[in-house]
């Protein structure tokens, strides 16, 4: 992926590479003028637009699993290709959704989860249990960063060859995801000591291997229930079709690869949406956000590899009750109103290939002294 921007050498070397060794996140005290303006400015932008992301999530959710279709059927190798991609994209933006049902007020949009979990959540096998429950400790103002966060690790601290593997492991999810729900699902119903397994080890969406989830409670207890189930017959049925003949080895191994390049692509943003430079301790609301990412316009491809709000990270751990459809706005009026010495500028990045080279450069100057 690159970036459609002209940029002047020296912004795009700072923006790319690491001056130095992080400064100690943690020590970052909050700018207060920034947080206070953050929240004045955008109080008319809280409220989530049900129309828009009904009609987000469902035409992004069509057009993949039309392309995803067409991948299949088509005789034509380089058609193929070009419908596996618009598969891959559509059901990518489709998929990110499940970040803003962490999120938002489920009586503000309403059936949003239900539906979201219909048209993709049970299909793609990532239902929204998976991160509900999750997400918000990420947010949580003592456990970012810290061993507790389950979306966090020292990336840019780590070992160089920890980058590729992190990308690559990603390959795997689909695989993953088909004997979770297939098998693991059915026997956690049967038996006790493999339920605790995989309710507290198999059933997150994290990043940090020492993360163990709590058992759910209340109304997450019951989505969790009718969702693993669901996911669970899916998987159970899709696996009978292809051992059966009914669904075409072809068509199955296409549907693979399409979902695999989906989480591939999601992992690559992963990788940007942070600098990943902290080493454990709780940290102030600035430094959080100096430690994440935006990518605004001019960008143009951030649109397709970080869609749904993505694009603004940082915007979003400063403020994250804004709906995905507000945060443009949001960050037009700050970028306008904050001066230059303001640290919300610090976090605005040009592009994808910077982040990747600046945490490359990260793990191979500092990674590979530990």
């Amino acid at each position: 992926m690159t970036n459609a921007i002209s940029l002047d050498r020296r912004e795009a070397e700072s923006a790319a590479v690491p001056s130095s060794r992080p400064t100690h996140p943690q020590r970052i005290a909050d700018d207060m003028a920034m947080l206070r303006t953050a929240a004045e400015l955008t109080r008319d932008l809280n409220a989530p637009r049900p129309a828009i992301y009904w009609t987000d999530m469902t035409l992004s959710a069509v057009i993949g699993y039309a392309a995803l279709a067409a991948a299949i059927v088509v005789t034509s190798p380089v058609l193929a290709v070009l419908a596996g991609i618009v598969a891959v994209l559509a059901l990518y933006r489709a998929g990110s959704f499940i970040h803003e049902l962490t999120h938002i007020k489920h009586s503000s949009v309403p059936g949003f989860r239900l539906g979201w979990n219909l048209l993709v959540g049970v299909p793609m096998l990532v239902p929204s249990f998976m991160y509900e429950g999750v997400h918000s400790l990420h947010h949580a103002r003592t456990r970012y960063g810290t061993a507790e966060d389950p979306e966090y690790l020292p990336l840019a601290l780590m070992k160089p060859w920890s980058l590729p593997l992190f990308i690559a492991a990603s390959l795997l999810a689909p695989i993953a995801l088909l004997f979770r729900f297939a098998v693991l699902t059915p026997l956690a119903a049967l038996f006790p000591a493999v339920r605790h397994k995989v309710v507290t080890r198999m059933s997150a969406l994290s990043i940090n291997p020492s993360f163990e989830r709590r058992a759910p409670e209340g109304e997450l207890a019951r989505q969790w229930r009718w969702q693993a189930a669901a996911c669970s017959v899916f998987a159970i049925a899709l696996l009978t079709g292809v051992a059966t003949g009914m669904v075409p080895l072809r068509g199955f191994l296409i549907f693979l690869a399409i979902v695999s390049a989906v989480a591939v692509i999601n992992q690559v943003r992963t990788l940007v949406a942070h600098l990943w430079e902290n080493e454990g301790e709780a940290m102030t609301v600035t430094a959080q956000y100096l430690d994440t990412v935006n990518v605004p316009p001019p960008a143009l491809l951030p649109v397709l590899w970080a869609p749904v709000g993505l694009r603004y990270h940082a915007l979003h751990h400063l403020i994250p009750g804004l709906p995905y459809h507000s945060l443009a706005e949001a960050h037009r009026r700050l970028a306008k109103t904050l001066d230059a010495g303001s640290p919300y500028h610090r976090a605005n990045y040009p592009g994808l290939p910077g982040l990747v080279r600046r945490i490359v450069v990260s793990t191979m100057t500092v990674g590979s002294t530990r």
